[in-house]
């Protein structure tokens, strides 16, 4: 970086650390790359909004806003027009999607809403750019949400995957990548960078709701238990983050084991059956999906593989057209005649 970029006025430690971990991670948001940034107005949003308007001519970005009216409080109109003039000022091209509250009732709903029409608006700047570039769909996640997510996703009995920390890329269509490039700042950083730079914020009075389950845990169970436990925060993210690990790592190992037991004739049945109950389900569910979209529960795995483990001879229909059989040796699967 240029000291020019260095004695900027707007340039601030929040910049320092964002360029910092963009250096590191070259890949995350590329040079001259095609940005599509989901704006919902509040502090995160609007952080991450200025950051990367601010860091765009050091990589040449092209930079583009997304705004989804829920409809969910009297004054969203209002602000939606208000966000539009804010971009216009700053000559940042403005798009905007307004929902029906009856369909997005829920905050399942809304953010399934949120993604449909973050993609097609991606596609939209892929239908307009020459070169094929990918387009990066950034949202203002931070490591309070990672925080929220996990002990939300704890509550609900999730797997090691869902205890895992939120990514910072994955690809949700072809060439649209989802970024989450602030997860290195928690809200209290957010806000004092609004605060700081006195950036506008549009604040949603339905954050305030403790009808809904995020905005419960993080205005009194995230909050209670850093009176009881100061930091647990930063600690349950660390935590989220070793999970993460850890399940990649289990899922490297358990290709390996399968690879193991694959052979010509099918899956080595006495190989299988020399695991523990746990590693079988694993190995039966990477077999499954080989040839099955569909997904089977950890309850119905396991009644598989206890059934492989004690019957020399069987097999268990799993749809319509599809069956795993097995003898003693081996196991296989069968498409059904129909």
């Amino acid at each position: 970086m240029s000291d020019k970029n260095l004695n900027q006025k707007n340039w601030s430690s929040w910049h320092h650390l964002l360029h910092k971990e963009l250096l590191s991670k070259n890949e995350l948001i590329p040079k001259e790359s095609i940005i599509l940034i989901s704006v919902s107005g509040g502090q995160d949003s609007m952080a991450l909004l200025t950051l990367i308007n601010d860091l765009k001519k050091i990589y040449s970005w092209s930079i583009n806003v997304w705004h989804g009216d829920h409809k969910w409080h009297e004054k969203s109109s209002l602000y939606a027009l208000e966000l539009k003039s804010y971009c216009e000022s700053k000559n940042i091209p403005f798009y905007f999607d307004e929902g029906n509250k009856e369909n997005i009732f829920s905050e399942e709903k809304a953010r399934e809403w949120r993604y449909k029409k973050l993609c097609e608006r991606s596609k939209t700047l892929l239908n307009k750019n020459q070169q094929k570039k990918n387009i990066y769909l950034l949202t203002g996640h931070t490591s309070s949400d990672n925080a929220e997510t996990f002990i939300l996703n704890l509550s609900r009995g999730s797997n090691f995957a869902g205890l895992s920390n939120i990514e910072s890329k994955r690809l949700l269509e072809n060439q649209i990548f989802l970024i989450r490039p602030i997860l290195i700042f928690s809200r209290e950083d957010t806000k004092q960078l609004c605060n700081t730079m006195n950036i506008p914020v549009w604040e949603d009075p339905t954050n305030s709701d403790l009808k809904l389950k995020r905005n419960l845990i993080r205005k009194k169970i995230i909050p209670t238990l850093e009176v009881i436990y100061p930091g647990c925060s930063e600690r349950i993210n660390n935590f989220s983050q070793k999970m993460s690990n850890y399940n990649n790592e289990r899922n490297d190992l358990s290709e390996l084991a399968y690879l193991y037991c694959k052979e010509v004739n099918g899956i080595n049945r006495n190989l299988l059956n020399s695991m523990c109950i746990e590693a079988r389900c694993t190995i039966l569910n990477i077999f499954l999906r080989e040839i099955s979209k569909k997904q089977y529960s950890s309850k119905n795995l396991a009644k598989l593989a206890t059934s492989i483990y004690e019957k020399n001879k069987g097999q268990v229909s799993l749809q319509e057209f599809l069956k795993v059989v097995w003898n003693e040796n081996y196991i296989n699967f069968e498409k059904v005649k129909m």
